[in-house]
């Protein structure tokens, strides 16, 4: 079973940077998962008035109004078959935001083969769903942007207006001379400009894992069939 990011970037994948070939080669056949930690040298969200909705997203662990420099934090990437029979990679984000203060972002990753591209669930109940398109730089770097966002749960279902959203931008390189992965991420809305970002480093392990070994905890509480 080919990785997803190798399904949504087809022959492009080959030009990643070797380091991130693997970091993003994770899935069910390659019997692995990639486990991150690093810190964040800054933290930050837009004015005042983005706190609300920041604080909102925090409830679902999607976004947070927290802001902060040298942040310790850890990122999860395992693979499994979820209850749909779809192959899922967890990206779980979590940040020691203070002594007694820790911050979550779950999101988990599927390829669609209708839309042919990745489908990002974000929160712990897959209410946000959004299509990302993928680009490999030409210096072996991987650029995400994220697309519409659409909210499921029940019977309902719609597409966010852009002014009430952000488009999230990741870039995702591998400094060769320090051995660390890079990421810079920010979240951008139409009408009130910048959300939220974060930058910084980190060194990855990839251990083996079996099926049976994923931590429940990473896992959202609910899965949502609708892309």
């Amino acid at each position: 079973m080919t990785s997803i990011f190798m399904k949504a970037l087809g022959d492009d994948f080959q030009r990643l940077h070797p380091m991130l070939q693997r970091r993003f080669g994770v899935s069910v056949d390659a019997g692995y998962a990639c486990i991150g930690s690093g810190a964040f040298a800054e933290v930050r969200r837009g004015a005042w008035w983005t706190n609300p909705f920041l604080r909102f997203g925090a409830f679902r662990n999607i976004l947070f109004p927290d802001s902060g420099t040298n942040v310790p934090f850890t990122i999860e990437n395992y693979p499994y078959i979820d209850g749909l029979g779809r192959e899922t990679v967890t990206f779980v984000r979590t940040l020691q935001m203070g002594p007694r203060r820790k911050r979550r972002f779950d999101a988990t990753m599927i390829y669609s083969s209708e839309q042919d591209q990745i489908i990002d669930y974000l929160g712990t109940h897959q209410h946000l769903a959004t299509g990302l398109d993928l680009k490999v730089l030409p210096d072996g770097s991987l650029h995400l942007t994220s697309g519409a966002q659409r909210f499921y749960e029940g019977s309902l279902g719609f597409t966010f207006p852009a002014a009430f959203t952000g488009t999230a931008e990741l870039h995702e390189t591998y400094d060769e001379i320090r051995q660390v992965f890079t990421v810079r991420m920010h979240v951008h809305n139409p009408r009130f400009g910048f959300l939220f970002g974060y930058r910084g480093d980190f060194t990855c392990e990839f251990p083996s894992v079996t099926p049976a070994s994923i931590p429940s905890h990473l896992k959202p509480v609910r899965e949502e069939s609708r892309q």
